[in-house]
């Protein structure tokens, strides 16, 4: 077994990497390679313990991964999600990796948000906007950069003093794309005119208004992953033309931004378009014009995780990366 940490990823695995490493998953995952249950999650006092496996018939592969929500984690500095990742031989059931779950969660995560945007953002966009600062949000603006080479990107959060730091932090880091990263105090300033808006928060409720969404907006709501969560406008389904997901089923056994207008009547499955994966596997049409929003509601699931983890082993182990644990 090889103990791969995050710099050991980074040197072999970069953002295009897991954004097409997602979009080979998502299709592998429409047509029906994995086996997935759905992840079990259990709410402790000070967070979230969740629990995701998933089986590879295709590379007969296996993996667990174990991720912690810890909001409070800021306070003490350190990420707010922390976990990581068993890749398990499926022939003989050694466990042939151990890598850094909290890099790997924020990689395929922000990945996520990166495939929906190189297939269905407009060709021109030049502005991104991240509500969140939290331990994904650097990924997710990288995720954004790679699909589209934006001008500016827009970054606001409920902390503006703490949304200052991470955007000076920010800039250093991803310079090298040519983008301006910006601070906004106002979320609505900075969605408003956006061509690619990425939503990343632990939020309850709405974290900006849908009047602010413009014509041709790509949405990617990440945050929502159980039903009392909530990040995205309801409002914005009644302006949207497409609303696909990275699967329907995982969704809708957890995702508040859905569940909750669902359930309020002011969302009807009907306007549900479907599986990104069935979109690449050319069931279902993409962007039809530069004028529609688009939301793609995503909540992960843990073949995303193995086909992640699996490629960053193979790059690991040509490159002779790692600790090699006997």
């Amino acid at each position: 077994m090889i103990l791969l940490n995050k710099e050991d990823i980074k040197k072999v695995f970069t953002m295009k990497d897991a954004i097409e490493a997602n979009k080979k998953c998502y299709k592998q995952f429409n047509e029906g390679k994995f086996q997935v249950p759905l992840r079990a999650v259990i709410s402790g006092k000070d967070g979230n313990y969740l629990f995701m496996p998933a089986y590879s018939e295709a590379d007969n592969v296996a993996s667990l991964k174990v991720v912690n929500i810890m909001p409070n984690n800021a306070a003490k500095g350190l990420p707010g999600s922390i976990g990581q990742v068993l890749l398990i031989d499926g022939e003989t059931g050694v466990v042939t990796g151990l890598l850094d779950g909290t890099h790997v969660t924020s990689v395929r995560t922000a990945a996520a948000s990166g495939a929906a945007f190189d297939l269905f953002g407009i060709k021109d966009a030049k502005i991104g906007a991240v509500i969140g600062t939290g331990s994904q949000a650097m990924n997710q603006i990288e995720a954004m950069l790679t699909a589209r080479p934006l001008e500016e990107v827009r970054v606001a959060a409920r902390n503006f003093d703490k949304t200052k730091t991470f955007v000076e932090q920010a800039n250093e880091v991803l310079g090298s794309y040519g983008a301006k990263i910006i601070a906004c105090e106002d979320t609505n300033a900075a969605v408003d005119g956006a061509d690619l808006v990425t939503l990343v928060t632990t939020a309850n409720a709405p974290v900006c208004s849908a009047e602010y969404f413009k014509p041709g907006c790509t949405i990617s709501a990440v945050g929502a992953y159980q039903y009392e969560m909530q990040e995205l406008d309801p409002a914005v389904f009644d302006k949207c033309s497409k609303i696909y997901f990275d699967s329907v089923e995982a969704v809708l056994s957890e995702s508040g931004d859905i569940l909750k207008p669902l359930d309020a009547g002011t969302l009807s499955k009907d306007q549900f378009t479907g599986d990104i994966g069935d979109y690449l596997l050319g069931k279902l049409p993409g962007r039809e014009s530069d004028d529609e929003i688009i939301v793609y509601e995503n909540v992960g699931f843990g073949a995303l995780d193995l086909v992640t983890a699996a490629e960053i082993y193979e790059k690991a182990e040509a490159a002779g990366l790692g600790t090699r644990w006997e």
